[in-house]
This record gives structure tokens, sequence and C-alpha cells, in this order.
């Protein structure tokens, strides 16, 4: 990864839907054409890194994170109880994460080294976090689709990660929805029967 590159990495359906309708906390991707927990949308991740070594080697390559509340928690309006997210006592992101927010909260640390601030002052004012933090590393805007979707309209986005999944969905929340044109360059591809990998920079 380039020196502060600010990338985003997510997996989407053949027709763009990162999620689907109707997520709950028992269905976190919602109508997502399996459990609604991605076991169908994400399930080149469960064959692990051994399956998809570069892959995973850069998802958490950066050294800052931003993410939308929704993909932190169920958890909607005032803060009503102490989510700490989806991931357990010991994230994978061993990093300061920002979480978009119209409702303050104190940080929360967890272990491994991973700290969730809280953000409420839109997504400039989190990159403006997340570089100061990340220092000369790079900065995922690690999703879901409708934060990525914000950073991707506002230019705020280098390298843009995809993984796609050999189905669709038909309805959902979509990547690119809102987004205007965007000039890009593949960088690199690959497919396997799971999944097909696509790496692309934005240019300018």
């Amino acid at each position: 990864m380039t020196t502060g590159t600010v990338t985003c990495d997510l997996t989407i359906t053949l027709d763009g839907y990162a999620a689907g309708h109707h997520q709950t906390e028992q269905r976190p991707f919602g109508d997502d054409g399996g459990d609604g927990w991605g076991d169908k949308l994400h399930a080149w991740y469960g064959e692990g890194r051994e399956a998809h070594p570069a892959e995973f080697d850069r998802m958490l390559t950066a050294k800052a994170f931003i993410m939308g509340r929704n993909m932190f928690g169920p958890v909607r309006g005032e803060w009503d109880r102490p989510w700490t997210g989806w991931w357990g006592d010991e994230p994978p992101y061993h990093g300061p994460v920002f979480v978009l927010t119209h409702h303050p909260r104190e940080p929360q640390p967890m272990a491994g080294g991973t700290t969730f601030h809280f953000v409420t002052d839109g997504i400039e004012a989190a990159m403006t976090r997340a570089r100061e933090a990340a220092g000369d590393g790079g900065i995922s805007v690690h999703g879901g689709p409708t934060t990525v979707n914000q950073y991707l309209a506002a230019g705020l986005i280098d390298e843009v990660r995809l993984h796609v999944a050999p189905y669709t969905l038909g309805d959902g929340v979509r990547l690119f929805d809102g987004v205007p044109p965007l000039n890009l360059e593949q960088v690199d591809s690959r497919a396997t029967a799971s999944v097909t990998h696509l790496r692309y920079r934005v240019l300018r």
C-alpha cells in the first residue's frame, strides 16, 4: 500500500449489493440471500487466508479504519446499551476505528489494541482524525456500503477493492448508489470458484 492511501474493501453481489434490506441484530446483513450473517455473500472469507492470501494480507494493513454506525452494530438512536461491535472482546482491527454517528459516546477500548472512537461531525472530520492516527500509514473506509458511497462521492478514496460473489440479490443496500461517475484504472483481478477479487485505482 502506498503511504497514506485511502482504500475501501467490500464484498458485493454480482449486481452490486453489499447487504439486504431488513437488517437486525439477528440478521446483520438482512435479506442477503443466505442466513442473514453473510454466509453466502462472504463464503470466500470463510475459506480463509490459505485460499485468499493476498486479499487477507491487504485487508487489515491499514493503520486506521472508518466505518458507519450500521456496520458497528444494530443500536439506533441514542446509545441505550454498551454495545461494543460484532467482533467480540478482541476485534481484528488492532488500531483506531472511527465510527460515524449522530450520538456522542466516549471511546471504547478493546483487547488487542482496537479502540472505537465515535465521530459526530461528519465524514471529513472522521477522515481528518484517521489521518492523524494513521500517520504515514493507510486508511481503510471499511464499510458498510452507505459509508463507502459517501466517501466515494466526496472524492476521498484512492483505491477500491471489491470481492464479487457469484449471485444476484435484486434489492438491498448497493455500492455506488448516489456516487457520481468515476474513472477507474484496474490494478489487478483474480477469480476463484467462490469470488472474483477486483482492485481499482481511482483516477482524478
